[in-house]
């Protein structure tokens, strides 16, 4: 199968429906990636798996894809959230992008008391969500939620979903994940990284009184809010979530 291209469609795949791209995916096919009729490449949706299909253009800036077989069949990460406060514009799309790589379902910024920005341009969070599951094989695209303030998700949150806070500040009261039970998944779970300034007194304080909380120990350093995602992800993954061949002490 010589497909290099992946392509994330929200539309209904099936075998022999073709379906219309969107203006910018047929540019990209055609202009920039140079692809002519004929050309094989791979497209998914985040519920019918990763699919064959062929380019059809239909003239130099539109064209439609014809699905001919799945390639994969669905493949969702763990039910996975990450809460993070919005950095400077270029760090928080490495975040979101990170995040989509690494596996989640759903992304919310939040605000926090020391949170410095106040709006976020939601749209293109999600776009760099897409583009990073394209390119690093994923079938699945979490949802980048709005900006929301951190008190009223926590007023709204359900007790049900277990919520990892990464607290520099209370490494007393870290505990270790978890291990997984043989055969089960692990359950909702939420990874939740505060602003650059840390949280506040207040809402650290909220934060331990949570029955649902299960504060965790990035390390001996203070992390940037960035590495900080990263890092407490992939330690989820490793110890709960599907990076199965991950071995930990």
């Amino acid at each position: 199968m010589d497909a290099k291209v992946r392509l994330h469609l929200d539309q209904p795949l099936g075998a022999g429906q073709p379906l219309t791209l969107a203006p910018e995916q047929a540019h990209y096919l055609l202009n920039v990636m140079r692809l002519g009729p004929g050309a094989r490449i791979l497209v998914f949706n985040g519920r019918d798996g990763e699919w064959l299909a062929e380019l059809a253009p239909e003239g130099k800036r539109s064209a439609r894809v014809l699905p001919l077989a799945p390639t994969r069949p669905p493949a969702p990460p763990p039910d996975l959230w990450l809460l993070f406060a919005p950095i400077k514009k270029a760090r928080t799309d490495f975040i979101v992008e990170k995040a989509a790589e690494m596996g989640v379902r759903r992304i919310l910024p939040v605000q926090t008391d020391f949170t410095n920005a106040e709006r976020i341009a939601r749209d293109r969070l999600q776009a760099h969500a897409v583009e990073a599951v394209e390119q690093c094989g994923g079938t699945f695209v979490p949802e980048v939620a709005e900006l929301a303030p951190l008190a009223r998700v926590l007023d709204r949150w359900d007790a049900g979903r277990r919520l990892m806070l990464c607290d520099e500040a209370a490494a007393g009261a870290a505990r270790a994940l978890p291990d997984p039970a043989p055969g089960t998944a692990p359950g909702p779970w939420a990874v939740l990284i505060g602003p650059e300034g840390g949280f506040s007194p207040a809402e650290r304080a909220r934060l331990h009184t949570l029955p649902f909380v299960h504060v965790t120990s990035l390390g001996p350093r203070i992390l940037r809010a960035d590495t900080a995602a990263v890092a407490a992800l992939a330690l989820w993954q490793a110890r709960l979530g599907d990076w199965g061949a991950v071995a930990l002490p």
